[in-house]
């Protein structure tokens, strides 16, 4: 491990001497041999084996190795499910009231090697060191294939944590939202390095993302994740994205990713979501599929590794009625034949079996083949061309298939040769570990954590302007009333509060975007219904307007539908992730912090245009308060 800390530790003194960051042209050591690099490796496993051999190809290395694997070994490299930490980095003993099986069933008895790492990331050495330990567990195993840990996205700045992971430890950004709204791919590009560069020093290699569905149902709650309404955007950010994160190639530095959800997840109808029920049709009034395929070819051709399908079943197209990963015309002869798309597909979560999520039943998401026993959608999905199952530990269900005759053998071998190629190309069999040393001096270090929160700045968007009242020049005597920011960080800028707005000079309002509550503790996470704030709200609103001028600040994780504000406000900005340090600077100019942001989508006009529009079709709602591009800077009037 030795040459691995010192390579880790001249790059980052050159990363903070040089503020600059460009990993695709780092000297990368060579690899340290296997028992140097855990003493677990040199003993126990058979190295004269062939797939243990890293001076032969990857594919003999493959092959080798799959014809020594057992129905069962095969059968579990299939599913892809959630693993957390025990208690102070321990392997998880699982809990039975929660449905979630310990690690070591998981691993030693399921056989299982691919898993998501679910709970923020409080402490990075605990983390590292129960990583490793993950990893010593699979190398008892017969065959001693090492894990692949994947994540979904943990670098942005967010105060929904029901809908993802706070950054905690790492650095914080915008959401992609915020990335799309600068409209610059080489920073994109930057922020997909340090990530990789974070995710790699916690044993992260595999990300769940980036999400490229198209925002042209502005209702749909997963927006913020987006790149936007523009495809030909999302399509050169994405590029961008997935070269930060895997490199020039994907070899053993490189982080892979799943680019998702294709066929494009965007267009649902009534803008409701396919993890529930009432949300399971994705629809295409437009007739205008191919419009949500840009990102997707743009990722196949830029060597997108890795692909996610969507839960919803296609209304109006010439494909089956049925989820996209039960749908063979989507993935077999729509992103394998049509787009030649050769690599893993992974489904999304939970398509096979019912379970509670954050206490609320929640049936599997089989739309369309509800009726169908968890043993024939397993098959289906199989046969419709996926390669992996997402949110599943059913290998069981696979053994039968073949032990029954419905699957043959040879149809897990092609899935499993995918899979296993992707381990030998990210370097697991030679060095599946952590430096945990040097996971706590790369995990948000300084610099990472300047150049995020910079961006989180620059991607401020500025709506409205009026009479150039930002930024803020306020004497100690200027008087604030302000919802919406915790106490500490007004007080640690040494400004005047009042209690009311009547007694303050100006007033500061931080907003979250319309949205109308639902039930249950996971469905509650997802914001949906109404763009427009009801009318209590929007009454409680217009009395502060009136009553003191008023700088408001909204995160947009949908496009709101908020005329009344941009009539009434002295200043409006958007946001897509930014701490409440960020939006203080950007009003009041701290060192020269400015909103450079431009709308990565239209803003509607009223709840009315929106429905009029159709799902599936960008920048269709009548008269939009502001259109895609829209931003100001200091210098302008609105």
């Amino acid at each position: 491990m030795g040459s691995l800390r010192t390579w880790r530790r001249k790059v980052i003194v050159s990363l903070l001497s040089t503020l600059a960051l460009v990993p695709s042209t780092l000297a990368h050591p060579e690899p340290v041999s296997r028992a140097q690099a855990h003493p677990l490796l040199s003993r126990g496993i058979n190295e004269t084996l062939p797939y243990r051999d890293a001076s032969l190809c990857i594919e003999d290395r493959v092959e080798d190795l799959l014809s020594r694997m057992t129905l069962e070994e095969k059968a579990g490299q299939l599913f892809h499910t959630q693993i957390q930490m025990g208690p102070n980095g321990t392997l998880d003993l699982g809990n039975v009231t929660q449905r979630r099986n310990s690690s070591e069933n998981m691993i030693g008895e399921k056989l299982m090697t691919h898993f998501n790492l679910v709970g923020d990331v409080v402490d990075v050495r605990t983390n590292a060191e129960w990583y490793n330990r993950i990893q010593e567990r699979a190398l008892q195993t017969r065959l001693g294939i090492p894990i692949t840990l994947s994540s979904d996205p943990r670098h942005a700045f967010t105060e929904n944590i029901g809908t993802g992971f706070a950054a905690n430890q790492f650095s914080q950004w915008p959401e992609s939202l915020g990335l799309a709204a600068l409209r610059d791919a080489e920073l994109v590009q930057k922020f997909a390095e340090i990530a990789r560069e974070e995710y790699l020093a916690i044993g992260i290699r595999t990300a769940l993302h980036p999400q490229v569905d198209l925002v042209t149902e502005p209702r749909w709650a997963r927006i913020a994740n987006t790149m936007g309404e523009d495809a030909n955007l999302t399509a050169e950010l994405v590029v961008a994205y997935l070269k930060g994160f895997q490199g020039e190639e994907l070899g053993r530095h490189s982080v892979s990713t799943i680019t998702k959800h294709f066929p494009g997840g965007g267009p649902m109808e009534n803008g409701e979501d396919s993890h529930f029920t009432y949300g399971k049709n994705q629809t295409y009034p437009g007739n205008n599929l191919e419009y949500h395929l840009i990102p997707f070819k743009a990722a196949i051709a830029a060597g997108a590794r890795q692909m996610m399908p969507y839960y919803s079943r296609p209304i109006g197209t010439e494909y089956d009625e049925v989820g996209f990963s039960f749908n063979k015309g989507i993935i077999t002869d729509l992103l394998r034949g049509e787009l030649g798309f050769e690599g893993i597909v992974c489904s999304d979560w939970g398509l096979i079996t019912d379970t509670v999520i954050r206490g609320q039943d929640m049936p599997a998401r089989a739309w369309g083949v509800e009726y169908l026993s968890e043993l024939q959608r397993a098959a289906m999905v199989l046969n419709a061309g996926v390669d992996q199952f997402g949110g599943e530990q059913r290998p069981e269900l696979i053994v039968e298939l073949v032990n029954t005759g419905v699957i043959p053998e040879e149809r897990l071998d092609v899935s499993v040769r995918r899979l296993l190629r992707e381990k030998f190309t990210l370097g697991l069999f030679e060095n599946p570990f952590v430096d945990a040393d040097e996971a706590v001096r790369v995990v948000g270090n300084s610099y990472f954590r300047r150049i995020g929160n910079e961006t989180q700045r620059k991607a401020y968007t500025l709506l409205t302007n009026n009479d150039n009242m930002l930024p803020l020049t306020a004497s100690e005597d200027t008087k604030f009333y302000v919802e919406g920011i915790e106490l500490s960080h007004l007080e640690a800028r040494n400004m005047t509060l009042v209690s009311t707005p009547e007694e303050a000079d100006l007033a500061l309002i931080r907003l979250q975007a319309p949205y109308e509550p639902r039930p249950g503790g996971f469905e509650s996470a997802y914001h949906a219904g109404s763009l427009e704030y009801n009318a209590t709200e929007k009454a409680r609103q217009a009395a502060i307007y009136a009553a003191v001028p008023t700088i408001v600040d909204i995160y947009l994780d949908r496009p709101a539908a908020i005329p009344e504000i941009a009539d009434s406000a002295k200043a409006l900005l958007a946001n897509f992730g930014a701490g409440p340090d960020a939006f203080l600077d950007v009003v009041f100019g701290f060192e020269g912090a400015q909103p450079m942001g431009k709308l990565p989508f239209d803003l509607p006009r009223s709840m009315a245009a929106v429905e009029a529009s159709k799902e599936d079709v960008p920048f269709d709602t009548e008269n939009p308060v502001f259109k895609f591009g829209h931003g100001l800077r200091y210098a302008e009037k609105c």
